[in-house]
């Protein structure tokens, strides 16, 4: 339903990046209805645990995307996409954007339905997957705040941020994302075998996107060939963040 409606308001813009803002919010909905859904069936530590944790993550996202693209036009991978469409656009992006997209929260928001329905109490595992997931929210929202400011200085036009987090990795936001999902999978695991079995697809497609998908991979040749990213890229770490190279 979040997809549709931001479908909607897409269509009555003229523009569809506004699908982005509606990821995190996709997720906070999920969140929210298997929470409703659950009582009475899952235990309830473990549920409020996982609801706030995704409705933290997925509003804070939402509120940076919404800031990152005020006063921009559309997103250049979405005219790119859109430029193929045979016949109606705005049909075209329901099938390929939203419910595209809806299908991908759906599965990627696995850890946390079946986290919802699981009556075991909660262990030490929850709370080790609680602190990835602390980590991972830290890496991502200081890396996004490092870059807006950044990016915010005119005198840093056409270069490349290398201070701050962005030194260890190229990734830092994309990092962080990973280790949330892959805290959000621990907590799920804490209910037993059977809620692992469900969500490990979710950790595991999170982290193809991110690195070999949408994620890295796109913005990576988006940056190819500007001044200055070959010896950034020679030196700092693709993905999983480390000290920078020498020479």
């Amino acid at each position: 339903m979040v997809m549709l409606g931001t479908f909607a308001i897409a269509v009555n813009l003229d523009m569809h990046r506004v699908a982005d803002i509606a990821w995190g919010p996709a997720f906070a909905a999920v969140a929210a209805v298997t929470f409703g859904l659950s009582v009475g069936q899952g235990n309830t530590g473990r549920r409020l645990l996982v609801t706030f944790l995704t409705v933290i993550w997925g509003l804070r996202l939402a509120v940076h995307i919404s800031r990152r693209g005020r006063g921009h036009g559309e997103d250049p991978r979405y005219a790119a996409l859109l430029a193929r469409a045979r016949g109606n656009r705005n049909l075209y992006a329901l099938r390929i954007i939203y419910l595209l997209q809806g299908a991908l929260v759906w599965l990627v928001s696995l850890p946390v339905q079946a986290a919802q329905y699981t009556s075991r109490p909660l262990s030490a595992l929850a709370f080790a997957g609680t602190a990835v997931w602390a980590f991972g929210l830290f890496f991502e929202a200081v890396g996004d705040a490092q870059l807006a400011r950044f990016k915010a200085d005119p005198a840093n036009r056409g270069r490349i941020m290398e201070r701050g987090l962005w030194r260890l990795t190229r990734h830092p936001n994309y990092f962080g994302d990973f280790l949330i999902w892959w805290g959000l999978f621990l907590v799920a695991c804490d209910g037993g075998w059977q809620a692992t079995v469900v969500s490990v697809i979710s950790p595991l497609v999170m982290s193809v996107l991110l690195i070999k998908g949408s994620g890295k991979r796109l913005l990576e040749r988006h940056m190819a060939g500007r001044p200055g990213w070959d010896a950034y890229a020679a030196r700092t770490s693709g993905f999983f963040p480390r000290r920078p190279r020498r020479g």
